[in-house]
C-alpha cells in the first residue's frame, strides 16, 4: 500500500479510482467519501498567508490537507483547506499551484485563509470536534495544463515549473512609442477586449525545422513571419474575430530595436513584404508593424515554428480538412508543399498538417490568398476538434499535449507562464464556434509589384475599425450602449489662435480625390474665425470618414473646438502621435458642400474580407486543376 510523503500519514485503502488523473486524496476520507477538505492542525492556527504559526508542529490528519499541517517539519501547509504536496506547496481552490507562503506560483496571492485566519480546524483538545462533511464535486477542467497540475499530486509544482521552463519568451513591442496604438477601452461594464497576434515562423534554426522546411541553403537564416493572424476576443467574451494578413502584403515597416543586440532597424522608406518584420529584432517588430498599420493595440503574441505545428497536430490527434478534388502539391519544377490528399475530408497530422498550412501551389489560383483560406479552414477545424476533446482523460495524452504546447510556443513576457496561458485558454473557450469569424485583410494588387498585394484603402480600414471598436464581424452584436464623448477639461484657445492643418482624404477605391478639397475646407474654417487654418496640399491620404487628430492632451480642447465649429461629431476627434498639431482630414464622407453631414456608420464586414464562420463544417478548399491526380 502506498504511503503519502506527508509526515504523520499512515496507509489507507484506495477504495475508489485514486490513480486517475485529477484525483486528490485530500478530498476523500478512508472510505472514499467526499469531505470538506479541511484537515487538522497539529499546531496553532496559521496566519493570513496560511502558514502554521508553530514551526515545529508536525502533526497532521490522515489526509494531510489541513492548512495548518506541517510538511517536512516546515510548519507551512496548503492554504485554507487546500491540499499541500510533499514539497510544502499546495494546489489552491481555483486549481492553481500554491507555494510555501500560500501565494500562487505566479506571485499572485491566492487561496489565503479566510478573514486572515490560516490553519485547519483544531483536533482534540478543547473543541474535540470532527470536521463537518459536505459533498465535494471534482470537476474536470477543459484545460489540459490545469488537469496535469492537479493530477500530479506531490510532483505537481515541479512539473508546473518544468512546463514554465519550456516556454520561450520575448519582448512584446519593439517599436517606438509614437508608433504604438492606444490601449483598448473598456465597455460600459468595465470589460476590455483582448488582441493576440498569432505568428507562424519559417525558421530553419534546428535540424528538425530544417528537415521539415527544406531549402538547405537557408539553414540558420533570418526567419520570416509567413503566417500572421490577429485574434480579437470581444470585451464581453461573446465573439471572436480573426484577421489574416497575406504573406505577400507590402507595407512600410516602423523603426524597431532588437532587445538583445540593441541593433536598430530604421523605419523603411519604401514598401517591403510584411513577413520580413520577424527578422527585424523578433516577433515584437511584427507586433509593432501591425499596430502602426491597424491602430489596434495588441496585448500579446504567440509564435510557433514548423516543428511546433507538426507536434501540436500529432498531440491533438489530427485536424480534419477538406479538398474538392484529389490534390498533389508538386509540379515538374519542384514547386509545392508535397501535400497529397484524396478528394473529401481527411484528418491531417504531423508533416501532412504542416504541408496543408504551407500549400500555395494547388489551392485556387496558386497564390498566398488561397493559402490563407486553407489556414482559416484548418484553424476552425482545430478549434472544434479541441473543444470536442476537452474532456480527454488519458493521462499520457494530456501530458503529451502539455509538453507539446509549451515547447512549441514563443510568447511575450506578459503571457510567459502556464497559469497565464491557462487563464487565456479559459477566456478563449467562452466563445462558441458559431461566433468565431475568420477574415482576410481586404487587399488589392500592389502598384509597385504586380506579384504582391497591399491593403485595400477604405475596406481594410473599415475592417480594422470594427475590431478597434469591438464590433462583432458576424453582425450578431447585441445593441451596445453608446457612451457620449466628454468635452475636454482643458479649455480651448481662442479660435484665431488655433492652428489647423487641413488634408484631403477624399479618395476611395472607386473614386479619385476631390481636387482642392483641403483648400476649400480650410477657407471655410478661416471664415468661422480660425484664421490660422491652412491646407496641406502635399499630403496624399485616404479616410473613410472625416477625422480631426491632435497629438497631446493640451490640444484636445482645440481639436474639439474645430469639430464644434464644423458640426463634426466629437467622436471623430482622435488623439494620435502621427500628427504634430491639430489636423483635420476631410474624408470620403465629405466630398462636397460646405456643411458636414455625418452619414450613418456602416458596421458591416466588407465582402472582400472573405468571411468564414467557425461553425462551418462543410468548408472545402478548391483544388487548382493543374495539381490534381487520379
Amino acid at each position: 500500500m502506498a504511503r503519502s510523503g506527508v509526515r504523520g500519514e499512515g496507509a489507507r485503502p484506495r477504495v475508489r479510482q485514486a490513480d486517475d488523473l485529477g484525483w486528490d486524496d485530500s478530498l476523500y476520507d478512508e472510505d472514499g467519501n467526499p469531505t470538506d477538505g479541511g484537515g487538522a492542525s497539529g499546531g496553532r492556527g496559521g496566519d493570513a498567508t496560511g502558514k502554521g504559526s508553530d514551526s515545529t508542529s508536525t502533526g497532521s490528519d490522515s489526509t494531510g490537507t489541513g492548512s495548518g499541517s506541517t510538511i517536512r517539519d516546515s510548519g507551512a501547509g496548503g492554504t485554507g483547506g487546500d491540499s499541500a504536496d510533499a514539497d510544502g506547496r499546495g494546489a489552491g481552490r481555483d486549481g492553481r499551484p500554491v507555494d510555501k507562503d500560500g501565494d500562487d506560483a505566479s506571485g499572485d496571492p491566492r487561496g489565503q485563509g479566510r478573514h486572515g485566519g490560516g490553519g485547519g480546524r483544531r483536533r482534540g483538545g478543547g473543541d474535540g470536534g470532527h470536521p463537518r462533511r459536505r459533498r465535494r464535486i471534482l470537476r474536470w477542467s477543459a484545460s489540459v495544463l490545469a488537469l496535469l497540475i492537479l493530477g500530479t499530486a506531490g510532483a505537481g509544482y515541479l512539473y508546473y515549473q518544468h512546463l514554465n521552463d519550456n516556454i520561450k519568451k520575448d519582448d512584446l513591442n519593439l517599436g517606438d512609442e509614437k508608433d504604438r496604438a492606444a490601449k483598448s477601452k473598456a465597455n460600459a461594464a468595465g470589460q476590455t477586449p483582448l488582441n493576440i497576434l498569432l505568428i507562424g515562423s519559417d525558421a530553419r534554426d534546428t535540424k528538425e525545422n530544417q528537415s521539415l522546411g527544406g531549402a538547405k541553403e537557408t539553414f540558420g537564416g533570418t526567419p520570416l513571419a509567413d503566417v500572421q493572424m490577429l485574434l480579437h476576443l470581444s470585451a464581453d467574451r461573446s465573439n471572436m474575430s480573426v484577421i489574416s494578413m497575406p504573406r505577400d502584403t507590402l507595407l512600410k515597416m516602423p523603426k524597431c530595436t532588437d532587445p538583445d543586440t540593441k541593433k536598430v532597424y530604421p523605419a523603411t522608406v519604401g514598401l517591403v513584404m510584411t513577413n520580413t518584420s520577424l527578422g527585424r529584432g523578433g516577433p515584437g517588430c511584427t507586433v509593432a508593424t501591425w499596430e502602426k498599420l491597424t491602430k489596434i493595440h495588441i496585448d500579446h503574441f504567440m509564435k510557433i515554428d514548423f516543428s511546433g505545428v507538426v507536434s501540436m497536430a500529432d498531440a491533438i490527434g489530427g485536424v480534419p480538412v477538406c479538398v474538392d478534388a484529389n490534390i498533389y502539391s508538386k509540379d515538374s519544377q519542384g514547386h509545392g508543399s508535397g501535400l497529397k490528399l484524396k478528394e473529401g475530408t481527411t484528418p491531417v497530422k504531423g508533416t501532412q498538417a504542416l504541408a496543408w498550412l504551407r500549400t500555395r501551389y494547388g489551392f485556387e489560383d496558386n497564390t498566398d490568398i488561397g493559402r490563407t483560406k486553407a489556414q482559416h479552414q484548418y484553424m476552425n477545424s482545430m478549434v472544434r476538434q479541441m473543444r470536442e476533446n476537452a474532456t480527454i482523460s488519458n493521462p499520457g495524452k494530456l501530458r503529451s499535449l502539455a509538453e507539446t504546447a509549451t515547447k512549441a510556443l514563443t510568447v511575450d513576457k506578459g503571457l510567459g507562464s502556464v497559469l497565464k496561458l491557462y487563464d487565456l485558454g479559459n477566456e478563449l473557450k467562452k466563445v462558441e464556434p458559431k461566433r468565431i469569424t475568420m477574415t482576410t485583410m481586404p487587399w488589392q494588387w500592389a502598384v509597385s509589384d504586380s506579384n504582391r498585394v497591399e491593403p485595400k484603402p477604405v475596406e481594410a480600414e473599415q475592417l480594422f475599425r470594427l475590431v478597434r471598436e469591438d464590433i462583432a464581424l458576424d453582425g450578431k452584436d447585441k445593441k451596445k450602449t453608446v457612451t457620449a464623448v466628454k468635452a475636454s477639461t482643458d479649455p480651448a484657445a481662442a479660435d484665431d489662435q488655433i492652428g489647423v492643418i487641413v488634408q484631403n482624404g477624399t479618395r476611395t477605391a472607386a473614386l479619385g480625390p476631390v481636387g482642392g478639397r483641403a483648400r476649400t475646407v480650410s477657407q471655410l474654417l478661416v471664415g468661422k474665425g480660425f484664421t490660422k487654418a491652412e491646407a496641406d496640399t502635399s499630403a496624399a491620404t485616404t479616410e473613410e470618414t472625416t477625422v480631426i487628430r491632435y497629438p497631446s492632451a493640451d490640444l484636445q480642447g482645440d481639436a474639439q473646438a474645430v469639430a464644434k465649429a464644423l458640426e463634426v461629431p466629437l467622436s471623430a476627434v482622435k488623439k494620435s502621435t502621427d500628427v504634430s498639431g491639430v489636423t483635420l482630414v476631410v474624408g470620403a464622407d465629405w466630398r462636397e458642400g460646405a456643411a458636414y453631414k455625418a452619414k450613418a456608420q456602416d458596421n458591416t464586414t466588407p465582402e472582400s474580407a472573405d468571411v468564414l464562420n467557425g461553425a462551418k463544417t462543410d468548408a472545402c478548399m478548391h483544388v487548382n486543376k493543374d495539381y490534381t491526380w487520379s
